[in-house]
């Protein structure tokens, strides 16, 4: 077969080849199940003024009690210096062994800390420590001015950030710290408006965003004791008693829970005692928020009954396992290959929070790409469509993947499937218009 004759029918190929579309298919499980566990949550008779309780993994929410009313957060709002210094970490703006001046007005700054003296200089790692264990306004502050040149410009960039990752419109920064203006503006006066404040849900929107972005944090949030400096006669205590590393620690047993490893405490006069607590039992990490408990003890011994209640009654499930086909969509089609359509996987897992006990099963929906999409070769793995699993209105999508890896046919093989493919739809359509003629 010469040159020509090859080229001559390629061309004819091509002419007669034909789009090998596939349409999106959808795998269906109906199931009972309750549109928000928060809506079936008993009255666990919180003495708080509003508070939540979610899974980290999904974002579900187990429990709510006036989640949405607007507060002063106290030292919770540290939780958004937190982020930000870990996110200039990872991006590489700053390093943990970077040198962090402290400004007269990080130094003289009131409430928890006073432990740095004007113009001393302690690593960014340091800092780290002395806001997430000991709560230092101080060290907040000094941060934030070496991240941003003033704590007025980093809180705006709080208040940017506040806003990408999904927290209420309401939300409001004036300080890194959480302090009140009134403790403040003598020293640092601000051209933001309002005061600092938060919702429950807020509070649990940027908990969640710091545990999945930047999981060091709780390396750093449930140390309980630390020296700042290798100096020091003292050491810094972590305001947070329910950490399992308090375990053996005398006064702190009646609080010790179990899992526990952060997250932030925060009190003011306004705010009252606030605390954002997460815990982790059997591979489910729980975030639970109060706000505005009337003593310290009390905003443990709440944060213990809403977590109890999760872990008591909820699991976290896989509801898709990585690597499994999809009942309905074994294979997709592909053009260009040997074989006309290859077996299909999921590529990765979907996993959802759920009542122990429960029988209920996921809907699961299934979008494939089209043959003309799909043109071979490409290797087994490859994204070949989308696996989007609902579970009590919690949706994820998965990647649905080759599960092998698809050659190219040889054109010979694609000349004559090409031909066949014609002579199929051409007989095809005589025979549809000849049932017709006579129907």
């Amino acid at each position: 077969m010469n040159a020509r004759f090859k080229t001559y029918a390629k061309r004819v190929a091509q002419i007669l080849s034909v789009s090998l579309l596939v349409q999106a298919a959808s795998v269906s499980i109906q199931a009972s199940m309750p549109k928000t566990y928060a809506a079936e949550a008993p009255a666990l008779n919180l003495e708080v003024e509003s508070a939540i309780l979610i899974e980290a993994t999904t974002g579900q929410v187990i429990y709510e009690y006036n989640a949405d009313t607007l507060r002063e957060p106290a030292s919770m709002a540290k939780m958004m210096t937190e982020y930000l210094v870990m996110e200039a970490i990872e991006s590489g703006k700053i390093k943990w062994d970077d040198m962090v001046t402290t400004s007269k007005y990080a130094a003289s700054v009131g409430g928890s800390g006073g432990l740095l003296a004007a113009n001393e200089k302690l690593t960014v790692d340091q800092m780290f420590k002395a806001m997430s264990i000991y709560s230092g306004n101080d060290a907040t502050i000094a941060l934030a001015e070496f991240l941003e040149g003033s704590e007025e410009a980093f809180a705006r960039k709080m208040n940017e950030t506040a806003r990408k990752i999904g927290m209420s419109d309401g939300a409001n920064f004036i300080t890194s710290t959480g302090l009140p203006r009134y403790m403040t503006d003598k020293l640092n006066p601000s051209s933001l408006p309002g005061e600092t404040v938060m919702t429950a849900r807020d509070a649990a929107i940027l908990a969640r965003r710091i545990i999945l972005d930047h999981p060091q944090v709780l390396e750093y949030t449930k140390i309980p004791k630390l020296k700042l400096r290798e100096r020091d006669k003292t050491e810094m205590t972590n305001w947070n008693w329910m950490l399992e590393t308090y375990q053996g620690t005398a006064n702190m047993q009646p609080y010790v829970y179990p899992g526990l490893d952060g997250l932030k405490t925060g009190h003011t006069n306004e705010a009252g005692y606030c605390f954002t607590g997460t815990a982790v039992r059997n591979g489910m990490r729980l975030i639970s928020v109060v706000m505005g408990a009337k003593t310290e003890p009390k905003r443990f011994q709440e944060t213990r009954k809403l977590l109890d209640y999760g872990f008591n009654n909820f699991e976290l499930k896989t509801m898709l396992a990585a690597n499994t086909p999809i009942d309905g969509q074994p294979t997709v089609k592909i053009s260009k290959g040997k074989k006309t359509e290859i077996p299909v996987v999921s590529g990765g897992e979907a996993k959802f929070i759920a009542r122990k006990g429960s029988e209920d099963k996921p809907e699961i929906t299934v979008e494939t790409k089209s043959a003309d999409e799909l043109k071979a070769p490409f290797d087994k793995g490859a994204e070949v469509g989308t696996i989007t699993v609902k579970y009590n209105g919690v949706e994820q999508k998965v990647p649905l993947v080759a599960a092998e890896e698809a050659e190219k046919g040889g054109w010979f093989r694609l000349f004559f499937r090409a031909i066949g493919n014609f002579f199929s739809d051409l007989f095809s359509g005589i025979a549809s218009g000849i049932k017709g003629l006579f129907s």
